[in-house]
């Protein structure tokens, strides 16, 4: 059994309303009163991609939820739009637990993106959104620009966490800030120029939507 597998039966070990049991290979079962059983998949993966998340659905034809248990876990925009078009939720731990007892594990998708992928795709001057990754979305909008927009849930993002998103997901736009208790700080805003990009937060981003 794989260690990540261990750490997820613990966290539903402790006092809630979910348990879960180990099944087979990466799946287990969350079991929660009053809500249906869900069949998850605890994928160790540092990046899932389209043939990871066919691989497991074919492994496993009844699943309900992929989980990348790895904090660093990333999602490619294709095996989101898989997982999204055949019922499978997908996000990590804390996106599972809370989907289990919420009783919307095929839908629920990454609790860290969910609110801020739903704003772009609410958006007055937005016409398109294509998710490159969990994280970067390509936004066209009505005025003919388009944005490349990279999302930073970290508190208070440095220049350090700006360069890194650059690095991993090239070129962007704008880097958002999406954690609504935070702001940038000054040297992630530098960071932001030397790259070319922009560090705002949601406020300033629909500002500058109106404008592109």
């Amino acid at each position: 059994m794989r260690w990540q597998i261990k750490y997820a039966l613990e966290k539903f070990a402790r006092p809630g309303r979910s348990t879960a049991e180990h099944v087979e290979g990466d799946l287990i079962k969350v079991v929660t009163q009053n809500q249906p059983d869900v069949l998850a998949a605890i994928s160790p993966d540092d990046t899932i991609d389209e043939a990871i998340a066919i691989r497991y659905r074919e492994q496993f034809p009844e699943l309900d939820f992929l989980c990348g248990y790895r904090a660093s876990c990333v999602w490619e925009g294709s095996a989101i739009q898989y997982l999204e078009e055949n019922r499978v939720g997908w996000g990590n731990l804390g996106t599972l637990c809370s989907a289990a007892l919420e009783g919307n594990a095929t839908s629920a998708s990454h609790k860290a993106y969910k609110f801020s992928d739903r704003l772009l795709r609410q958006a007055v001057r937005v016409v398109q959104v294509v998710r490159e990754f969990d994280r970067v979305h390509r936004v066209s909008l009505k005025g003919g620009g388009t944005l490349r927009i990279g999302m930073i849930a970290e508190y208070e993002p440095t220049a350090d966490t700006v360069r890194s998103l650059w690095e991993r997901f090239g070129p962007v736009d704008v880097v958002w800030n999406i954690n609504p208790n935070s702001k940038p700080t000054d040297e992630a805003i530098d960071a932001g120029r030397e790259l070319g990009c922009e560090v705002l937060k949601w406020d300033e981003l629909k500002v500058l939507m109106r404008i592109s």
